[in-house]
């Protein structure tokens, strides 16, 4: 009877140890999965997560079983492999409950942005982000917030993507996060300048509240790119004076960060030189230049010998204004940005003008019309605009030398150099020796625009996109600087829940934070 009585007690202990042990495995699978996702190996983290699912399923505890779905979905998001890790994580938590689970939410976000559906993965950041407040997680939910604004910025709705950062940012605050505060307030600023909805006034706002929380932020990287940010917001709100002023606070914490510095240096340039101050800009170009060279950042070195050639023609340096721009010129047409070419001939033809230098003009508005000629997106305005300046040009080069009015900059679209003599109707010029030259001018100027192959375009006009080229009137337009390389975190799906052998309990998909409760 003792014999017969024992033996469902000893089955009962021997599937209590096969399920412990079971468990652990599931724990240590857990564990090494985590900590490849962490070094960045994503098929050994599925490997072990996909082994911790199989162990789970002969465990038939929904808890576990959901908890490694989870663990497998948010790791084959972060393996690129959306469509895999969507359906798992579904399976995580079917039913009611999962709207309950902010981690789960914010996976599903993370799914559904990977696959291109970013309305959809917008709500479900929002309602992580609604669950982490509820919980006063202030970090998960700035978190939260950051993502659903750039679902928001990557279809252009500026508004909703300022408010997004706008919550972010005083969430960061809420968890005592400065810098991240900061961070999203200068990206709000900089949404809502490109929105066109808010007032000037709430932008500056902004960007002073963003000011404020330097004093807490001792990351000089971060510290940098945050003076740099809030001075191009304030370029291109055209208050240069705070856009100097914010840049030259940058050049300190960027000092040992040669990148960085040499955005600062741009930056600080092209601000002096919408601001005026040309004297002071020559050095912050010359340093820029050389800076970048030794980056090898070919293309951002030849914007700053533009913006040095456009600072030193107007401290009357025209022989350094047109190395300059030879320079420049050189950069552009290594890195094949044909449009910055285009206005760098122009530039260095005016140059050469002022020079007396005829020849050479004629010779660099053929080549501008040539590289324009390449570009997809020129107008039949910039072409027509060429071709006046080159026929202008030419019947400077054929008649004798006389003295030359300086071109009127106020509109550098439409004015071209010599144009003053050009200003009555054509039925009250004479038909002098004046007149034969003009049209001898314009038929050169017709048979190479014949050959360069550039024909009149229904695109819109032709903006210049070489910073501080032209005449400050529209440098906002003309900072390189109004798109700077912004510095943006990357954003991982939140680590899955791991086990810890502490606590050997059934697993549930909301942990998220690399533990269990």
């Amino acid at each position: 009877m003792a014999t017969a009585a024992s033996a469902p007690g000893k089955d009962e202990v021997k599937l209590k140890k096969k399920r412990k042990k079971r468990m652990k495995d599931i724990e240590e699978l857990t564990s090494a999965g985590h900590r490849a996702l962490q070094d960045g190996r994503s098929e050994h983290a599925l490997s072990c997560f996909n082994s911790a699912l199989k162990a789970a399923a002969q465990l038939q505890d929904s808890r576990v079983l959901g908890a490694c779905s989870f663990n497998l979905g948010a790791a084959y998001v972060e393996a690129e492999q959306p469509e895999k890790g969507l359906d798992l994580l579904r399976q995580a938590q079917p039913g009611p409950k999962a709207d309950r689970l902010p981690d789960l939410q914010f996976n599903l976000a993370l799914a559904h942005n990977a696959l291109g559906q970013r309305r959809e993965a917008a709500a479900y950041f929002l309602q992580a982000a609604q669950l982490y407040r509820s919980q006063g997680d202030g970090r998960s939910e700035g978190d939260a917030c950051m993502e659903m604004s750039r679902c928001y910025s990557t279809d252009q709705d500026w508004v909703l993507a300022a408010q997004s950062l706008l919550r972010a940012a005083e969430s960061y605050r809420v968890a005592a996060m400065s810098d991240s505060a900061a961070a999203a307030l200068k990206e709000a600023a900089s949404h809502m300048i490109q929105s066109d909805q808010f007032s000037r006034d709430d932008i500056i706002s902004v960007l002073t509240e963003s000011l404020s929380l330097t004093d807490s932020i001792t990351n000089p990287r971060i510290l940098g790119e945050l003076y740099l940010c809030v001075g191009v917001s304030y370029c291109r709100l055209r208050c240069f004076q705070e856009a100097v002023a914010c840049l030259q606070r940058a050049l300190s914490p960027a000092a040992q960060q040669p990148p960085l510095l040499a955005r600062v240096l741009h930056n600080l340039g092209a601000a002096l030189n919408s601001a005026g101050r040309f004297p002071a800009a020559v050095g912050y170009h010359r340093l820029a230049a050389g800076l970048y060279g030794s980056l090898g950042c070919r293309g951002d070195q030849a914007r700053c010998f533009s913006n040095l050639g456009y600072a030193c023609s107007q401290v009357g340096d025209e022989e350094e204004a047109a190395e300059s721009f030879i320079l420049a010129l050189q950069g552009f047409r290594d890195t094949e940005d044909h449009l910055s070419e285009v206005q760098v001939c122009e530039s260095l033809a005016e140059c050469y003008l002022k020079q007396r230098k005829q020849q050479k003009a004629v010779q660099l508005y053929k080549q501008a019309l040539t590289a324009l000629s390449h570009c997809q997106d020129s107008s039949g305005s910039a072409r027509d605009r060429l071709v006046e300046r080159l026929t202008a040009a030419l019947q400077q080069s054929l008649q004798r030398p006389r003295p030359l009015r300086p071109p009127n900059r106020r509109s550098d679209i439409t004015q071209s150099p010599g144009a003053a003599s050009n200003q009555q109707p054509d039925d009250q010029r004479g038909e002098g020796p004046d007149s034969q030259l003009e049209a001898a001018g314009r038929q050169e100027a017709a048979e190479h625009c014949g050959s360069a192959g550039g024909g009149a375009s229904e695109e819109p006009e032709y903006m210049s996109m070489v910073p501080g080229l032209h005449s400050s009137e529209r440098s906002e337009e003309r900072l390189q600087s109004m798109t700077p390389h912004w510095f943006r975190r990357r954003q991982k799906p939140r680590p899955p829940a791991q086990v810890t052998s502490e606590r050997p309990r059934p697993l549930q998909p909301g942990g998220g934070l690399g533990s269990v409760p």
